[in-house]
């Protein structure tokens, strides 16, 4: 079904007119921001003039079209403005950028309004006012009039004002369509996981009959029938999941503009350089992405890259650098931001946590580096001390972990004083089917997926010991922490010795940890199914899926297992 936008007065043709308003709308204002960076640098580039000035011809004739007059009236006077840059009649400088980027954010907010039912108009009489000054204006001088540093003066406090305003900060709300409704990607997506559920079975009860009559050309036919449907189905699968990878550039394409007013704020000047937009992802992990990378880059202006007299000082180049990268690892995609600013310093970290109450002195001078340095997305935490419209309530890096935990990605710090810091995300490129390892405890099965996996061990008993009144085990040269997975199912065994069971050592981001398990029953392909609004989450679970058998068994959530019951985990050696 598709989710149509519900405006009063719009029958089922409008609103299905109004869809595609929106989804084009969206794509004009998205490519008009990368374009109006690239007129700042490049102010008597006549293709960019010419770009800019069909995406606001177009969207004024479309949103005069449906009656949303503000956007259509706002596209008009910005559209006579660029007219007389086209004719080389003025010239692009910086108060004129400014001036198309305060129309383009403007837009946004009116856009996000009409999405969200609310047509009620909004004050843009200043902003009209200003945009037809500057077309009127006679002449480029290069000098300021005392008009222009007025407004000069201002821009700061209205970057400040535009970045703290709700509805700029929140991305205009996800699209309902690649070209195709999503919702029936969806449908196909899930028919593709039920296909695969059969043929897990199909290829259980060909085992089957294989194993009782070997010699049957009968049984022989259905061996080659299963191999087909296998060979097709994971074709189909590949295919499915191929219609909802759209490129990164979604979301990175907004963040040059938001640097831009970070930079009017702060007074930093940063180069922005931004690597991998092709680097393709699944649509519902992308639109979860904008948050964290929008967090993380207010952290970078704010605490990593200091101000230009700070960095002369240091004998660092007065322009700081924040450097974005995608690139796909596996089944994984990785995200680097990389700055070269003051770094952390994670006893100052620690100490500040101190103060806030986030942690215990014991806690303190037990924590490692690495652990010192994850303290910054705790909720609440901040080093600064005085909040500001950038940054320094102490939410915006505990979004960011909240937000990766939920797309069960991980997240690594490196931080060197007066060097920099490097934040890597590590995502899965979807969440719907992945590669998973059965094993067996007390005759219950469950499945983990394959890429936590590090490596399976036979375990000697004089290798496990207790610490502290907590099991662990030596793995080569590493104490590692040890989980028993009868004790966490609730069917504790009298006999504590692992004879005949198997250790699976399992890694999250730096964490590592043992669990014990029963038997192993190999690797196969699941189809992550959640659990109902009748059990809703449950810690440790990522969900359930089906086996050949029919038997549905629990998917162990790896991230989530090493937090709740692995806490004070010994890091790797």
């Amino acid at each position: 079904m598709s989710n149509q936008t519900n405006i009063p007065g719009f029958d089922d043709e409008m609103r299905e007119i109004l869809d595609s308003y929106l989804v084009e709308s969206k794509e004009i204002l998205e490519q008009l921001s990368q374009d109006l960076i690239k007129l700042e640098k490049s102010p008597t580039d006549s293709n960019l003039l010419n770009n800019i000035f069909r995406g606001m011809h177009t969207l004024k004739g479309t949103s005069s079209f449906l009656g949303f007059s503000q956007i259509s009236e706002l596209a008009h006077v910005c559209e006579d403005l660029l007219n007389r840059l086209r004719k080389n009649e003025i010239v692009a400088d910086s108060n004129i950028i400014d001036i198309l980027i305060d129309a383009h954010k403007t837009a946004r907010i009116l856009l996000s309004r009409i999405e969200n039912h609310n047509l009620e108009p909004i004050d843009i009489n200043n902003l009209l006012d200003r945009i037809k000054t500057a077309t009127s204006q006679k002449s480029t001088a290069t000098t300021a009039s005392p008009e222009t540093e007025t407004v000069d003066v201002k821009l700061k406090e209205q970057a400040a004002t535009i970045l703290s305003s709700p509805e700029y900060a929140q991305p205009l709300s996800s699209e309902a369509t690649i070209r195709v409704d999503v919702a029936r990607l969806d449908e196909l997506m899930n028919l593709v996981g039920e296909l695969v559920l059969a043929r897990n079975r199909l290829s259980q009860a060909t085992y089957s009959l294989t194993e009782e009559d070997n010699k049957s050309e009968l049984s022989k036919q259905i061996v080659e029938i299963s191999d087909q449907i296998d060979f097709v189905t994971t074709e189909l699968q590949i295919a499915v999941m191929k219609t909802r990878m759209v490129p990164i550039d979604k979301v990175f394409s907004s963040l040059p503009l938001l640097a831009r007013d970070l930079m009017k704020a702060t007074g930093k000047e940063v180069d922005l350089q931004i690597y991998g937009k092709e680097t393709e992802l699944d649509k519902s992990l992308i639109e979860e992405l904008h948050d964290p990378l929008v967090h993380m880059l207010r952290n970078a202006f704010d605490h990593g890259i200091e101000p230009p007299e700070e960095r002369i000082k240091k004998g660092k180049p007065k322009e700081g650098t924040i450097i974005i990268n995608a690139e796909r690892e596996g089944n994984y995609i990785l995200i680097t931001m990389e700055d070269d600013g003051r770094g952390m310093d994670a006893n100052e970290i620690k100490k500040k946590a101190l103060e806030n109450g986030l942690i215990t002195e014991e806690e303190a001078r037990e924590m490692s580096t690495n652990d010192a340095l994850n303290l910054i997305f705790l909720p609440g935490f901040s080093t600064k001390k005085e909040v500001s419209n950038v940054s320094g309530r102490g939410i915006g890096m505990d979004v960011v972990k909240t937000k990766i935990a939920k797309l069960k990605g991980i997240i690594d710090i490196h931080s060197e004083i007066d060097k920099g810091t490097i934040i890597t995300l590590k995502l899965p490129l979807t969440l719907a089917i992945i590669q998973g390892l059965l094993f067996k405890v007390c005759d219950e099965i469950f499945a983990i997926p394959l890429n936590t996996v590090l490596e399976i061990v036979k375990p000697n008993q004089n290798d496990i010991y207790t610490i502290q009144g907590r099991e662990v085990i030596r793995v080569r040269d590493s104490i590692l922490p040890l989980a028993r997975m009868e004790n966490i199912i609730g069917k504790t065994k009298h006999e504590k010795s692992t004879k005949g069971q198997y250790v699976i050592i399992v890694g999250w981001a730096e964490k590592r940890v043992g669990i014990v398990v029963d038997s192993l029953l190999g690797q196969k392909e699941i189809v992550i199914k959640s659990l109902g609004k009748y059990l809703g989450d449950v810690p440790g679970i990522a969900g359930s899926t089906i086996l050949g058998d029919g038997r549905v068994i629990l998917i162990i959530d790896v991230g989530q297992f090493i937090e709740i019951f692995g806490s004070r985990l010994t890091k790797a050696a």
